[in-house]
C-alpha cells in the first residue's frame, strides 16, 4: 500500500470487485468490519467481507488488501474461503452502522449515519475517520431549521447509542436492493436478531415474502412472528401458497388459524388446501398456481403468460390445459404444453394440438420419492398434479422436490473447499 494516507466513503465501495495480483476476481465486496477501541479511540477496520462465487460470503483481512479505491480493490490472494462469522465484539458497518442515529457533540441535537469513511494511517492500519450524517429532529429551533441537512464530522463529534437502541434500516435496505432474494436472505442470516427484524420489517410486503421463503424455517417463523398480525398475513398473501403453507404450518395451530382468518379468502383458501395434506406427498408440494389455459388458447397468448416476471423458470417452462373453471382445482385435465414446443409453432395455433398427451399426472397423493423418480425419468422442471377426479389441483417443480430432499439446514451448509489459497483469520 502507498504510504501516503487515504480515505474512501463505505458506501462508494459496495458491489465493487476484489481482485487478486493477477486481476483474477474473487468476489464483491458487501461490508466492512471494524472493531470498537472504546475510549481509546476511533473504531479499528480489520477486514472486508466480500461475496464469492457461489454467494458465499468470507473474511478479507485489511492486511491482505494492498490496494482500494472507488473503483476496485485488490487483494493478496490469500484468503480462507470458510463462511464469514461475526465475532462478538466487531460490527458490520453497513448491517449495523448505517442509519445508526447518533447524538452531536456540538449540542444541536441528533443525527443519522448514511456513510462511513475510512482512513489510513502510517501504520498502514485503517480506522474509522469521518462520518456523513443526515442531521434529524431536535427540540432546538435552530436544529429544526437544519433538519435533512447533510454534513461530514469527525468521528469523535458525535455519540452512538448502545446496540439495544432502535436502528433504521433504511439506508440497508437501498444499498442491497440489486440483490437477488436469496442473497438477501444470506445477509439477513449474518445479522443478530434485533438486527434482522429491524431490516425485515423495512421491506417492502413482496420483497420481504421474497426473502423469507429463501430462509430456513426457523428464521421464517422468528421473523413472521415478529410482525404485526396483519402485516404477517399481508406478507404471507405475498408468498407463494406452497411457501406459505410450509411456514403456516410450523406456527401454533392457533397463531396459523389467526393469520389464516386476516388473509384475503381466496389466498387463504389455496393455502388451506395445501395444508390438508402430508408434507411427503405430491399435494404438499405443489403450487395450487401453475399457468393453466384453455385448449383454444393459442401459443401467442401462452407466451405472453410465461413471460410475467413473477413466475419462476421452472413454472414458466410449462402450461398446463385444462378445461374451465382454469382456477385449481380445475375442470377435466387435458395435458401439457412444453415451452418448446410454443417456440415451434406459429402464434395462432391453438394448445390443444400441442399437448403432450404421453406424459401422465402425478397424484395428489403420490409420494415424494416417485415425484422425483418421475421428474428424472423424463428430465421435467415440472409435473401435473391432480385429484382423483382427473382436476388439476397443482404442479410440482424441481425446486420443490430439492427443497424437501435437502437437510433442513442446507442454506447454512458449509463448504470448506478452497478456491484460493487458505490464510488464517487476523485482525
Amino acid at each position: 500500500m502507498s504510504t501516503h494516507p487515504s480515505r474512501v466513503f463505505v458506501a462508494r465501495l459496495l458491489g465493487l470487485d476484489v481482485f487478486d495480483p493477477l486481476g483474477d476476481r474473487l468476489g464483491r465486496l458487501r461490508d466492512v468490519v471494524v472493531l470498537s477501541r472504546g475510549s481509546r479511540g476511533a473504531p479499528h477496520v480489520v477486514g472486508i467481507v466480500v461475496e464469492v462465487p457461489g454467494k458465499k460470503r468470507v473474511f478479507v483481512p485489511m492486511t491482505r488488501i494492498t490496494s482500494i479505491d472507488q473503483t476496485q480493490i485488490i487483494c493478496t490472494g490469500l484468503v480462507n474461503l470458510r463462511r464469514f462469522e461475526q465475532r462478538g465484539a466487531e460490527t458490520l458497518v453497513v448491517a449495523e452502522m448505517f442509519d445508526r442515529r447518533v447524538t452531536l457533540a456540538d449540542g444541536s441535537g441528533d443525527a443519522t449515519i448514511e456513510d462511513i469513511a475510512m482512513d489510513q494511517h502510517r501504520s498502514k492500519d485503517w480506522f474509522v475517520s469521518k462520518l456523513f450524517v443526515r442531521r434529524g429532529h431536535s427540540l432546538s429551533p435552530l436544529s429544526r431549521l437544519r433538519r435533512n441537512e447533510t454534513l461530514i464530522i469527525d468521528w469523535a463529534d458525535a455519540q452512538t447509542g448502545g446496540h439495544n437502541e432502535p436502528q433504521a434500516a433504511t439506508q440497508f435496505v437501498a444499498t442491497h436492493e440489486d440483490l437477488k432474494p436469496a442473497d438477501f436472505a444470506e445477509a439477513l442470516q449474518e445479522m443478530s436478531d434485533k438486527r434482522r427484524f429491524e431490516v425485515a420489517s423495512e421491506l417492502q410486503d413482496e420483497r420481504l415474502a421474497d426473502v423469507l421463503q429463501e430462509l430456513p424455517e426457523d428464521d421464517q417463523v422468528e421473523i413472521l412472528s415478529a410482525l404485526d398480525v396483519e402485516r404477517a398475513a399481508d406478507v404471507l398473501e405475498e408468498m407463494d401458497p406452497d411457501d406459505a403453507a410450509d411456514l403456516l404450518a410450523e406456527l401454533p395451530s392457533a397463531q396459523a388459524e389467526e393469520l389464516l382468518q386476516l388473509m384475503e379468502p381466496q389466498e387463504a383458501e389455496d393455502v388451506r388446501r395445501l395444508l390438508e395434506y402430508d408434507e411427503d406427498t405430491a399435494g404438499g408440494l405443489m403450487t395450487p398456481v401453475p399457468v393453466i389455459l384453455p385448449p383454444e388458447a393459442t401459443v401467442a397468448e401462452a407466451l405472453a403468460h410465461v413471460r410475467r416476471e413473477e413466475l419462476s423458470p421452472a413454472l414458466a417452462s410449462s402450461i398446463f390445459i385444462a378445461r374451465p373453471p382454469l382456477e385449481t382445482p380445475t375442470g377435466r385435465f387435458l395435458g401439457v404444453v412444453h415451452i418448446q414446443q410454443l417456440l415451434r409453432f406459429p402464434p395462432p395455433e391453438p394448445l390443444g394440438n400441442l399437448v403432450d398427451k404421453n406424459l401422465e399426472p402425478l397424484s395428489d397423493q403420490a409420494h415424494i420419492s416417485e415425484v422425483a423418480r418421475t421428474l428424472a425419468t423424463y428430465n421435467l422442471n415440472s409435473l401435473p398434479v391432480v385429484d382423483d377426479d382427473g382436476r388439476l389441483v397443482g404442479a410440482v417443480t424441481v425446486d420443490d422436490v430439492l427443497d424437501h430432499l435437502l437437510p433442513d439446514d442446507w442454506r447454512a451448509h458449509e463448504d470448506d473447499a478452497p478456491v484460493r489459497k487458505l490464510g488464517g483469520r487476523i485482525g
